[in-house]
C-alpha cells in the first residue's frame, strides 16, 4: 500500500474518532441542562429559578458539572494517545513487538576495499621466449587448473609448448596477443580464485586501538545493499601511505560470485556487546513535545510513553525508564501514530 493511501486511511480513522468526541458539542445542547437554566416552558426564568438560592446553586452546579465533564473529555483527547481500528493499523503497516532484554553493541562504521587473496592469485608467464601462436582464453573466462591458456613457439627449440593455468579461477588480466613476442618470465595472464576475497578495512585515529582480531564484521555491498558476516582476521602492522589509516583485514566468502575485486564496501565492526535490561528498535523512537517517546498498544489504543534512554547502537537503544518488559511497542510506522496524535490535539485546540 502506498503512503498516500495509508495516510488517507488514518485520516478516515481520525475523522471518525473526532466525530465521536463529546468535546465536539454534544454536551453543549443537553436539553436537561437547558431546561435547568431557563425553566420548563422555554420562556423567561421562573421565580424559583431566580429567587431560591438552592435552585440557583443547582443550576450553576449543573453548568459547572457540564463544563467539568467537557474538560475531562478534552483532557482525555489531549492525552498523548489515539485509537486506531485494527484493520486500518494493519493496512498502514503499523507493527508492534514486545519490549524485552537485549544487547547493545559498540560498533565502528568503516569503509573498505575488496582484493584477491594473495595465495589464490597466480601470475602466469612464458617459460621460454618466443612468438605467441595461439591464445585460448579471454579476460573473465573461468579456467581449470592445468587448462591451456596459450601456445608459444620457443626460440630455443623452435618447437611449440603450452602455457597452462596453475590454479582454478577467473582470468583477471591478459597481457598477450597472437603474433606478439612472449619474453621469458614476463606475465601473460593473471588468474585468481575468487571463491574467497580479502576485505581491507581502513580505520582512522584512535579507533585503531579498539579493533582487534576476532571481532565480528558485517560487510555491505554498495551496489545492492547485500550484507555478509565474517570475522576480523588480522590488523596489519603498517599504515596505508595514501590514507594514513590502519588496515584491518577479513576474509569474505564469495558464494554468489557478485563480490568483485576492486569494489568499495561499507563495514560495521562490533568491538563489544553489553547486556541491557530493556531495549527497543530505533524505529520505535519519536519526539513528542520535545520528549523521547515510544507508543505502547493496549487493545486498539496507542499511548505515548516518555522514556529515559541509555546506550544505543546502529539498530536499537536501551530504555532505562518509562517501559516495562512485555509492553507492546510500535516498532514500524511509529511516525503515523505521532501524526495522528498531533492532528487530534490540533483539532481540539480549535
Amino acid at each position: 500500500m502506498n503512503r498516500s493511501l495509508t495516510l488517507a486511511l488514518l485520516l478516515v480513522a481520525l475523522l471518525s474518532a473526532c466525530g465521536r468526541d463529546p468535546a465536539g458539542g454534544g454536551d453543549a445542547h443537553d436539553p436537561g441542562r437547558e431546561d435547568a437554566g431557563h425553566g420548563h416552558d422555554g420562556g423567561a426564568p421562573t421565580d424559583a429559578g431566580h429567587g431560591e438560592p438552592g435552585h440557583e446553586d443547582e443550576g450553576h452546579g449543573g453548568e459547572e458539572a457540564g463544563h467539568a465533564h467537557g474538560k475531562g473529555e478534552a483532557g482525555e483527547a489531549h492525552a498523548d494517545a489515539t485509537t486506531i481500528d485494527p484493520d486500518i493499523a494493519h493496512a498502514a503497516g503499523i507493527r508492534v513487538a514486545e519490549a524485552a532484554p537485549g544487547t547493545i553493541a559498540d560498533e565502528h562504521e568503516v569503509q573498505g576495499l575488496l582484493t584477491p587473496v594473495e595465495s589464490r592469485l597466480a601470475q602466469v608467464a612464458a617459460r621460454y621466449p618466443g612468438p605467441i601462436r595461439r591464445l585460448a582464453v579471454n579476460v573473465g573466462d573461468r579456467v581449470r587448473a592445468g587448462q591451456v591458456l596459450a601456445t608459444i613457439e620457443s626460440n630455443l627449440s623452435l618447437s611449440s609448448y603450452n602455457v597452462t593455468s596453475p590454479i582454478p579461477g577467473v582470468v583477471l588480466a591478459r597481457n598477450a596477443s597472437v603474433g606478439g613476442i612472449a619474453a621469458e618470465g614476463a606475465p601473460l595472464f593473471e588468474v585468481a580464485d575468487l571463491s574467497q576475497l580479502w576485505v581491507d578495512l581502513h580505520i582512522f585515529g584512535s579507533d585503531a586501538g579498539h579493533i582487534v582480531p576476532g571481532a565480528p564484521v558485517a560487510v555491505t555491498r554498495l551496489s545492492d545493499g547485500v550484507t555478509a558476516q565474517t570475522t576480523l582476521e588480522r590488523v596489519l602492522p603498517g599504515t596505508a601511505t595514501a590514507s594514513q589509516s590502519t588496515v584491518a583485514r577479513a576474509v569474505l566468502a564469495n558464494d554468489d560470485g557478485l563480490w568483485r575485486p576492486g569494489s568499495a564496501v561499507r563495514a560495521r565492526i562490533t568491538v563489544e556487546r553489553q547486556p541491557a535490561a530493556l531495549v527497543v528498535p530505533l524505529t520505535a523512537l519519536q519526539a513528542l513535545e520535545q520528549r523521547d517517546v515510544v507508543f505502547v498498544r493496549e487493545g486498539d489504543r496507542y499511548t505515548a510513553h516518555p522514556v529515559k534512554l541509555g546506550k544505543r547502537d546502529a539498530r536499537q537503544v536501551e530504555v532505562l525508564d518509562g517501559l516495562e518488559a512485555g509492553d507492546d511497542v510500535v516498532v514500524e510506522q511509529s511516525y503515523l501514530i505521532k501524526a495522528d496524535i498531533e492532528k487530534a490535539g490540533a483539532a481540539h485546540e480549535h
